[in-house]
């Protein structure tokens, strides 16, 4: 209650990005074209799979709900912050930045049960092949997915109701280039003790759950891997969880990087661009890092490509 009166807020300050007054004329045009990749990228991930019937399974249905959901996470915090950028005004409504902390806390909630759904049906199809068309069937993958809307969703409605309810001082600056949960808490003049007990213990099982379950699934993996006689073989098995590997370790590593090493080991700036590279960087790396390597979704792009020129 010290740390300045308290006040009806009414708006927020993002100050994040105006911490490099110097790069601002080039921060929109990157982030802009950032963007742009981002959502056109999954956007022809989600086109080609759909078209393809080769691509009707379960791995690249998990696939398919993953690049939404970069589209909608990024979708988020991006078009504000350009907003923002471009017009020098970082004022957002109280009202505006509650609806994007909500919208991010069930975005960042979803990629980590889509990564961790990823990481069973990586698992299930290496370690156990032959049961893996019993156990991964439609009904299982859509009951994954829409059961973990359904507690996302419930998460991200009880951290929002739960700010709502407190009382903020006179200061009003975010110094973040979003809604940010922590930093929102930090500028209460309440009492938030429920609200940091309610993130460790259901923002714990968002992060915690899936993360368990990932590490889980590749112990088994990378052991039943190494009992392949053959090189090639191994390689082959490694090959079809590659990719998902590579999008796990950039995720979680940056949002641990922010979330869970003590403050003291943070540089100036570090929590920003680690913030950046999960909010933005990391959504656009997605569709590359999931065709690249892959044989059938570099086919499923040209098939795309071809028909989409004929019908010019």
């Amino acid at each position: 209650m010290n740390r300045g009166n308290l006040t009806n807020i009414s708006d927020f300050l993002l100050m994040g990005l105006s911490k490099w007054p110097e790069n601002q004329q080039l921060l929109f045009p990157l982030f802009l074209c950032m963007y742009l990749i981002t959502v056109s990228g999954n956007l022809l991930i989600i086109l080609a799979i759909c078209s393809n019937v080769h691509l009707h399974s379960p791995m690249y249905f998990f696939l398919i709900n993953l690049s939404f959901t970069d589209i909608c996470f990024i979708s988020t915090t991006v078009p504000k912050m350009l907003v923002n950028i471009y017009t020098q005004v970082h004022t957002i409504s109280y009202v505006k930045c509650l609806t994007q902390m909500y919208f991010f806390t069930l975005f960042v909630g979803l990629d980590d049960f889509l990564l961790g759904m990823m990481a069973y049906d990586r698992y299930i199809a290496i370690c156990h092949p032959l049961h893996y068309s019993m156990v991964m069937i439609p009904k299982v993958c859509i009951l994954l997915v829409s059961g973990s809307w359904i507690i996302t969703n419930s998460c991200s409605l009880l951290h929002t109701l739960l700010v709502n309810q407190l009382s903020f001082c006179a200061e009003k600056t975010i110094p973040h280039f979003f809604c940010d949960l922590s930093a929102l808490l930090k500028l209460s003049c309440s009492d938030t003790y429920i609200n940091d007990l309610e993130i460790i213990i259901v923002g714990g099982f968002l992060v915690g759950a899936p993360f368990a379950l990932i590490m889980v699934s590749y112990i088994r993996i990378i052991l039943a891997i190494l009992k392949i006689p053959s090189t090639g073989g191994k390689y082959k098995a490694f090959s079809t969880c590659g990719s998902h590997l590579c999008s796990v370790s950039i995720f979680y590593g940056t949002i641990m990087g922010v979330y869970f090493l003590p403050s003291s080991t943070h540089l100036d700036n570090s929590d920003m661009l680690a913030a950046i590279f999960y909010t933005i960087v990391t959504p656009m790396l997605n569709p590359f890092i999931y065709s690249l390597k892959n044989q059938d979704m570099q086919n499923a792009l040209r098939l795309l490509s071809k028909r989409t020129f004929s019908f010019r």
